[in-house]
């Protein structure tokens, strides 16, 4: 049990039979009443935000969320298949749980996945991850100056606005947080 008043930002909590991650929190004193909590929580199994205010010194339980290191092996249309590289144990997580998380990936690729006991909450990506351009415009002459975009699309179809400069065949980094181009590779 963890009391309102420990909460931190990346906590995991189990209240009334969900898991939250902690978002944001802020405790109020009002010049009136008790002290409170209020919360910013993201449900790990659904990905909904919701906000819950909590009493001071309230009691909550703790959400142990273990990271088990796995290998992206492929996809069957439906799931991604994974395998744990210690046990060669292979799991399908389906689209509705790594929707988003999916167009980071690529074959042969580790990557952290979340589990509460048995569950599978989801894929724990890097903050930034490598990428192959597959198709884009050719690249301008004088484009390193300029601040337009244009639009590429990367190994696992993922389409992002990346600078004028950036050829076919070239690697680039992109930001898991934002889906956004960061840099050369």
């Amino acid at each position: 049990m963890v009391s309102s008043n420990d909460f931190k930002n990346g906590m995991t909590i189990l209240y009334e039979g969900k898991i939250y991650k902690i978002m944001e929190f802020m405790h109020v004193k009002p010049g009136k009443g008790g002290a409170f909590v209020r919360t910013k929580l993201r449900d790990l199994r659904s990905g909904t935000i919701v906000d819950i205010t909590f009493n001071a010194a309230e009691k909550v339980e703790k959400a142990v969320i273990d990271k088990v290191e796995m290998q992206y092996l492929y996809d069957t249309g439906d799931a991604l298949v994974f395998m744990d590289n210690i046990t060669y144990e292979q799991i399908e997580l389906p689209y509705v749980l790594v929707e988003y998380e999916k167009q980071f990936l690529r074959e042969n690729q580790n990557v952290n996945i979340e589990k509460y006991g048995s569950e599978i909450i989801g894929i724990l990506l890097p903050d930034k991850v490598t990428l192959k351009v597959t198709e884009c415009d050719p690249a301008q002459k004088g484009a390193a100056s300029s601040n337009q975009m244009k639009d590429a699309v990367l190994e696992t179809g993922m389409q992002v606005r990346v600078p004028l400069f950036i050829e076919p065949g070239e690697e680039i980094i992109i930001s898991t947080d934002s889906g956004k181009y960061s840099s050369r590779a």
